[in-house]
C-alpha cells in the first residue's frame, strides 16, 4: 500500500495515510480513460447545428423557365442544391453526441485518473478543508503555503460554501464535492487536493 502524509492547511504533517491499492495504484487503462474523456466532452456539445434542405429553403416554388426549347438543362426550382441559395445536400441536423459507457468502464477510468495523480505525486491530502472565511486572499495564502502548482482541484465533503466563494474568482482553482468527482476534472487539474473525509468517501464508493 502506498503511504501519504496527511497535512493541515498550514502545511504541517498531522498523520500518515495508507491508500487503497485497488483504487490509487492500479494498472491505468489509457483506452478506457480516453473513452471516458470523450464521453464527457461529447455530452457538453449542444448539437444544435442545422442546415436547410431544398424543401426547407424559402422560395423556389415556381419553375424557373419552361421545360423545353430553351437549350438549357431542365430545372424545377431555383432552390435546388446546385443553385446559389439552394438547399444543402446531406447537411448537418440537430443530434446528440452522447454515448454510453459501462459502469465497470466508468469505474476503471476514474481509478486510472486517480492512479496517475498518485504516480505524478500530484495528490495532496488535507485533514480538513473547512476554512473560516470566504476571502480569496486567504485561499491564495493557503495555495502558497502548501506550494500547490498549476490548476488546483479541491475535493471535499459537507459544507464547502466558504471554500467555493474563496476560489470562484481564481481561474486556477476549482471545488468539487466527493460525490461529484469525475475523470475530466481530475485529469484537467495539475494538483488534486482532497480532504481526509472526501478520500474515505471516494474509496468507499470505488472499492
Amino acid at each position: 500500500m502506498a503511504k501519504l502524509d496527511i497535512i493541515n492547511l498550514k502545511g504541517e504533517k498531522t498523520s500518515d495515510l495508507k491508500l487503497n491499492d485497488s483504487i490509487w495504484n492500479i494498472e491505468p487503462n489509457d483506452i478506457v480513460l480516453k473513452k471516458a474523456l470523450d464521453l464527457q466532452m461529447a455530452s457538453l456539445r449542444q448539437g444544435t447545428h442545422k442546415t436547410k434542405t431544398r424543401a426547407e429553403v424559402s422560395g423556389g416554388g415556381k419553375k424557373p423557365y419552361r421545360q423545353k426549347g430553351t437549350g438549357n438543362a431542365r430545372q424545377g426550382s431555383i432552390r435546388a442544391p446546385h443553385y446559389r441559395g439552394g438547399g444543402v445536400v446531406f447537411g448537418v441536423t440537430p443530434r446528440s453526441y452522447a454515448f454510453k459507457m459501462n459502469k465497470k468502464e466508468r469505474s476503471l477510468a476514474i481509478k486510472s485518473a486517480l492512479t496517475y495523480k498518485v504516480k505524478e505525486k500530484a495528490l495532496v491530502v488535507i485533514d480538513n478543508l473547512n476554512i473560516e472565511t470566504s476571502k480569496t486572499k486567504d485561499i491564495k495564502d493557503i495555495v502558497k503555503k502548501l506550494k500547490l502548482a498549476g490548476k488546483v482541484l479541491f475535493v471535499c465533503t459537507g459544507d464547502a460554501d466558504n471554500l467555493y466563494l474563496a476560489t470562484r474568482n481564481l481561474g486556477y482553482c476549482a471545488v468539487l464535492m466527493a460525490d461529484e468527482i469525475n475523470v475530466y476534472d481530475v485529469v484537467n487539474a495539475d494538483t488534486l487536493v482532497v480532504s481526509e473525509e472526501a478520500l474515505k468517501h471516494i474509496e468507499e464508493v470505488l472499492k
